[in-house]
């Protein structure tokens, strides 16, 4: 059973095997890629997909050469549905395995919408006529018109149930009181609670205009067994990490992280910066350091491995975060050498890739580097990408600034 960080932590699990580990479980050493789309979600539990170009950029790191990231995650979002694009942990927008959905929607998605639902039906009552009754209704002939036409595009809803154009005044009394339509925060909801989901973009693969269609039916799993099965998930591809790590990345509260923590029997280690870790109890043999052997990577902006820890030391220098995060803690495009992130990168309007290195990481670095860099331009083509999110080294080298 998890004793809580309050155990007395087992052996040491030191920097450099955390990683070895992130190099194999995250699919990022050559050796480690997967062959297809699936294969990197399972490995990572989650996709962030609020940007929904890191989710195409995510697998195509991870991805085995000769695989098109593009045709492949196309195949499992929208031919196969092997893989739900949901909203999940920490009220984020993820793309999961589809076997993991309910789990997802359980432990995390069910709670914040009903947070969500609350929180608009206030709004609606103190900027409107509307009730709940009112938006019940609403969302009855969205649901109809969804299952009338398989699949819509937000525009063609508000076309058909003329109840979405409708307007509310949003933060009556606040700096930020102004008119909004109803129609986003309808379809939020109805996603949140798993009654609808997102379908094909409109546009390329970059675009967020997405399409609605019916949620397919999904079984009902308890709360607790919800958790610990998303724990036990989240151990095997993040582990050794703590409470807190845990708890930041689900939004669970902490009394929710232990119980699922016991549930699994997680084992406690201890780190090298003082703290406690855990790891699955079937997973407690230590991985050599240079098991992964030496590799680079270019993640994009809020990819699941930077974004996988609250504590971030053991593979990020504290001085390089201001150049890589905004100001709301969501990290830009990063460059990866051997387990530790050592600098940024972005693409020009010509399509060129530039990246700058923020540490002295040797030659062969930089051509394994450059390699990466040569790939993932190759792969993205005439698509131009921009992160919804942007960090001061990215929009520097976006805009020109020398690489380096």
């Amino acid at each position: 059973m998890s004793r809580g960080d309050n155990a007395r932590p087992g052996r040491l699990v030191g920097g450099g095997e955390r990683r070895a580990r992130l190099g194999l479980r995250h699919r990022l050493a050559r050796d480690a890629r997967a062959a297809a789309a699936e294969e990197v979600a399972d490995a990572l539990v989650a996709l962030h997909a609020t940007d929904p170009a890191t989710v195409f950029l995510a697998a195509g790191a991870r991805l085995a050469d000769g695989r098109d990231p593009v045709a492949e995650v196309e195949r499992a979002l929208y031919e196969e549905r092997t893989l739900t694009r949901m909203h999940g942990m920490r009220h984020t927008v993820f793309v999961v395995p589809s076997p993991l959905a309910a789990a997802v929607h359980s432990s995390t998605s069910e709670a914040a919408a009903v947070r969500e639902r609350a929180a608009l039906v206030k709004q609606l009552a103190a900027g409107s006529d509307f009730d709940a009754a009112w938006l019940a209704g609403t969302e009855r002939l969205v649901l109809a018109e969804l299952a009338r036409r398989g699949e819509a595009t937000g525009a063609e809803l508000g076309d058909a149930v003329p109840r979405l154009r409708a307007s509310y005044v949003y933060g009556v009394g606040t700096a930020q009181e102004g008119p909004q339509p109803v129609s986003s925060r309808v379809l939020r909801v109805l996603g949140m609670e798993g009654r609808i989901v997102r379908g094909r973009p409109q546009g390329s693969w970059t675009s967020s205009r997405f399409r609605w269609a019916p949620a397919p039916p999904h079984a009902e799993v308890p709360a607790a067994e919800a958790r610990a099965a998303l724990v036990r998930r989240w151990l095997a591809a993040y582990g050794p990490a703590t409470e807190a790590d845990l708890k930041w990345w689900t939004g669970w509260k902490v009394t929710d992280v232990r119980h699922a923590l016991a549930a699994v029997g997680a084992e406690p280690v201890a780190l090298d910066d003082g703290t406690v870790g855990h790891l699955p109890p079937d997973d407690l043999d230590p991985v050599p350091e240079g098991a992964a052997g030496p590799w680079a990577a270019l993640l994009p902006a809020l990819d699941p491995t930077p974004m996988g820890w609250q504590s971030r030391d053991w593979y990020l220098d504290p001085a390089h975060r201001p150049a890589l995060f905004d100001r709301s803690g969501n990290i830009g495009p990063t460059v990866w050498w051997d387990g530790r992130i050592v600098g940024g990168w972005a693409q020009r309007p010509d399509g060129t890739v530039a990246h700058r290195l923020l540490a002295d990481v040797g030659a062969e670095a930089v051509r394994a580097i450059g390699a990466e860099a040569a790939r993932l331009a190759e792969w993205v083509g005439e698509v131009r990408i921009t992160p919804r999110f942007r960090t001061p080294l990215e929009r520097e080298l976006a805009e020109g600034g020398a690489p380096g």
